[in-house]
């Protein structure tokens, strides 16, 4: 068969790569390094900063006979807890700590219970999300057994004076909250990675409709190239045999030579089109078995008689398109692989398939006629996306037969 590449339109010489979706992101590294990284998130941490400072300043009011009011030191921890939350997506594990270490002063200092623990949570989700679930939890805990030395047992030497051991419901409380932020934390990386896996399964879908897009481009220009060129190629000689002897025969071979690459220009054209605008309907409808006449004048221009028999039934567009191009890619390789001027074409409808059989009488000449190259490779590829089948080889007698089977209903799958 046909060994000449023909390289489809998506070659990297002619057009560069573009991918479709701008996901999946690259990977966190080890260290807690997001691909947002980059940016500070200045908005949310100011909203954060305005939240802790307001709220524990209502905290303090309500709890000014229990806990030490607010001064500048409570101030500072407080700004302090809020402006570790700007690196919380470049270095997640050392903010979870540090939030936590910073909460952990407020706490002994004997101020007021109240949204400082916010910090805290907002830390432990970015370690969590990040993948850093067990310094988020280690933080988390280390926080919770500071709270329950301060509140049981070293309240007799910490201010505020006269303070007493916190009653032991209220650890419940501060469990639930404790399980409640890890619950939330974890919800989000699970969504988190589901997102990034949805994204990523969408990126290699489209890669792979683009791949096959172009696969489909490139066999398309390979079945019309090679048919039309092989044509061109045996009037030429033809031309340049006859020139001198028989003008008028020339100026025949000519004229089919100017045909078939007029012909040969639309159809690439067309194959262009749906290129560049993949969304548009097609200008002018793809070749089906319809055009068999046509086919059969092409090949009897380059000295090769086609007798066919059988009737093809209505197919699907792309069943139609794939056995057009069968049919084409046969006889071409005839013209150019058989010495053989006599090819038979036959058709049969067997209800749920429909059988092509292209045999020609040999024998082959140059090359190994059933060769591997892309015009063999593109016939099976064909039947193989519409669920059919091709077998194509040497004959007995010495010719080669090409025989193809085709589901005719809605089975296939193009």
């Amino acid at each position: 068969m046909d060994d000449e590449r023909v390289h489809g339109p998506g070659g990297q010489q002619r057009w560069p790569r573009r991918r479709p979706f701008p996901w999946p992101p690259p990977r966190a590294s080890r260290e807690g390094a997001e691909p947002d990284a980059g940016r500070l998130p200045w908005r949310s941490t100011a909203l954060i900063t305005v939240l802790v400072l307001a709220g524990s300043a209502f905290a303090a009011r309500a709890q000014e006979d229990q806990r030490a009011p607010l001064d500048l030191f409570a101030r500072v921890l407080l700004l302090v807890a809020c402006a570790l939350l700007l690196w919380r997506l470049r270095r997640p594990v050392a903010v979870v700590f540090g939030t936590a270490a910073v909460v952990a002063v407020y706490l002994g200092a004997g101020y007021a219970y109240g949204p400082v623990f916010l910090t805290v949570a907002v830390a432990c989700c970015s370690a969590v999300v990040a993948g850093h679930r067990r310094a988020a939890w280690t933080a988390l805990g280390t926080l919770w057994a500071v709270r329950l030395l301060v509140a049981h047992w070293l309240y007799r030497w910490l201010p505020p004076a006269g303070d007493d051991s916190a009653p032991f419901w209220q650890e419940i409380v501060v469990a639930g909250w404790a399980v409640a932020i890890v619950a939330i934390a974890e919800l989000a990386r699970i969504r988190r990675e589901q997102w990034a896996r949805e994204r990523a399964e969408r990126a290699q879908a489209a890669r792979r409709r683009a791949g096959e897009e172009r696969l489909r481009i490139a066999r398309e220009l390979h079945d019309v190239l090679a048919h039309s060129l092989s044509v061109i190629n045996v009037q030429a000689g033809v031309g340049l045999a006859l020139l001198d002897s028989d003008p008028e025969q020339a100026r025949t071979a000519l004229t089919t030579i100017k045909s078939a690459s007029k012909e040969a220009l639309g159809e690439v054209r067309q194959v262009l089109d749906t290129l560049r605008t993949p969304g548009d309907a097609p200008r002018a409808p793809a070749p089906g078995l319809d055009r068999l006449p046509e086919l059969v004048e092409q090949a009897a221009r380059a000295g090769l008689t086609v007798d066919v028999t059988g009737r093809a039934p209505r197919l699907p567009p792309h069943t139609d398109l794939a056995a057009f191009r069968i049919v084409q890619e046969a006889l071409t390789n005839v013209v150019r692989h058989s010495g053989s001027r006599h090819a038979r074409v036959r058709l049969e409808d067997r209800g749920s398939t429909l059988r092509l059989r292209i045999d020609d009488d040999g024998p082959a000449t140059g090359a190994e006629a059933g060769g591997s190259g892309n015009g063999l490779a593109g016939m099976r590829e064909r039947a193989a996306a519409l669920g059919g089948t091709i077998e194509a080889g040497q004959r007995p007698d010495g010719g080669f037969r090409v025989l193809a089977v085709l589901p005719t209903g809605a089975g296939g799958n193009q």
